[in-house]
C-alpha cells in the first residue's frame, strides 16, 4: 500500500499528526451527515447504523441524508457540502475519472475512507414463478432504464451476459432506481426486480407478494469472463439461505462488488479518522445492527482503488493499527 501514502509528503504526515491530536478531541463538537440512497436500500440501512454508532460511541452527532442514488449525491460530497457517503467502487472510480455516467465531469476530490462490505446484487422473481433461471427471463418484463442510478445498467448487462442474453432480449419496464423497480415488481408491472441482498426492500417485497426467489448466476470460467467484460469490479460470490438472505431459497451465486464509506478532500481529517477508528473497533456492533455488515472485514478496510485515493485522516488511523505502512 506504499503507493497510497506516497502522495503525501513527510511534512504533511508531521502536520497531520499534530493537528489530529487536537482535532479528534474536538470532533465531538461537530455535526456531520452521511449521504445514502433511499429508505429500504442497503446504503440507507448502513448509514443508519453508522450514524447511530458515531453519535453514541464517537460523540460525533451524525444524521443521514437520503437521495435517489450515489450518482445524485456524489457531486455534493466532492464539493464538501456533505462530508460522508456510501457508494460502490464502480461509481466512485468512474466519478474520479469522469467516465461512464460522469462523462466529462470528473470529481477528483473524492476520497475513500473504508471498505464496508461486498455489495451482493441479485435478480429476484416470485417464489412460485415459472422463471427458474436467468435464461428464462428472455421475453419477460424486466426493470430497466435506471435514470437516476446508471451504475445498475452495466451490472445487469454482466448478469445477463453470463447466460448469453442482453437487455434487448427482455421487455423493458422503465424505472428510475432500484426502489422504484421493486415497487413495480410488487405491483405486478414487472416479472423481476434487481436489488442488493440483505437490504430491507427485498424483505418488504417478499412479504407483499408471498415470497421471492433469487435467480442464481452460473459460476464458471466463462461466466466470470462475461462479468468482467461488462462490469470490471464485479465477481461471482456463493450465497446460502439464511435469515439475512431473503429470497435465497437454495445455494446459488450473486454478483458482488465492494461498497465503501467515502468522503472528500474537504472532509475534516478528524471526521475521517473517527469513522475509520469506529468501524475498526466496532465490527461486531455493525454486524449486529445491520446484517450486511457481518461481512465487514477489518483486515480489508484498505485496498488499492487507484485512481481513487484514501483520505489522509483515515490513513493516519490505518498506519496506527498496521493496515498500511
Amino acid at each position: 500500500m506504499l503507493h497510497l501514502i506516497s502522495k503525501y509528503s513527510v511534512m504533511r504526515h508531521a502536520a497531520l499528526g499534530v493537528a489530529l491530536s487536537v482535532m479528534v478531541a474536538g470532533a465531538a463538537a461537530q455535526e456531520v451527515s452521511i449521504a445514502t440512497s433511499n429508505p429500504g436500500s442497503i446504503y440507507h440501512g448502513s448509514g443508519q447504523v453508522l450514524a447511530k454508532l458515531l453519535t453514541e460511541k464517537a460523540q460525533l452527532k451524525t444524521t443521514i441524508q437520503p437521495f435517489a442514488s450515489p450518482s445524485v449525491f456524489i457531486p455534493a460530497i466532492n464539493s464538501g457540502e456533505i462530508p460522508l457517503g456510501l457508494a460502490n467502487i464502480a461509481d466512485l472510480s468512474w466519478a474520479v475519472q469522469g467516465k461512464e455516467h460522469f462523462q466529462g465531469r470528473p470529481y477528483k476530490d473524492l476520497r475513500a475512507i473504508s471498505v464496508a462490505y461486498p455489495l451482493r446484487s441479485a435478480i429476484f422473481v416470485r417464489k412460485d414463478s415459472d422463471i427458474k433461471s436467468l435464461a428464462d427471463l428472455k421475453g419477460k418484463r424486466a426493470v430497466d432504464g435506471f435514470t437516476s442510478q446508471k451504475v445498475i445498467l452495466p451490472v445487469l448487462d454482466a448478469m445477463y451476459a453470463t447466460v448469453g442474453l442482453t437487455r434487448s432480449d427482455m421487455t423493458p419496464v422503465q424505472i428510475p432506481n432500484v426502489g422504484a423497480g421493486a415497487d413495480a415488481f410488487a405491483a405486478g408491472k414487472a416479472d423481476m426486480f434487481f436489488f442488493a441482498l440483505g437490504s430491507a426492500k427485498p424483505r418488504e417485497v417478499d412479504a407483499a407478494v408471498g415470497g421471492i426467489r433469487m435467480l442464481s448466476i452460473p459460476n464458471s470460467p466463462e461466466a466470470a469472463v462475461a462479468v468482467k467484460k461488462h462490469y470490471e469490479p464485479g465477481y461471482i460470490r456463493a450465497e446460502t439461505p439464511s435469515p439475512g438472505n431473503v429470497g435465497v431459497l437454495e445455494p446459488g451465486n450473486s454478483l458482488a462488488y465492494d461498497a465503501l464509506v467515502f468522503g472528500s478532500a474537504k472532509t475534516p481529517d478528524a471526521v475521517a479518522y473517527a469513522v475509520a477508528k469506529l468501524m475498526y473497533e466496532n465490527a461486531k456492533d455493525l454486524g449486529k445492527d445491520f446484517p450486511p455488515f457481518r461481512l465487514f472485514d477489518t483486515k480489508s478496510m484498505v485496498k488499492d482503488f487507484a485512481p481513487l485515493s484514501y483520505h489522509p485522516g483515515a490513513l493516519k488511523f490505518y498506519r496506527e493499527v498496521g493496515l498500511v505502512k
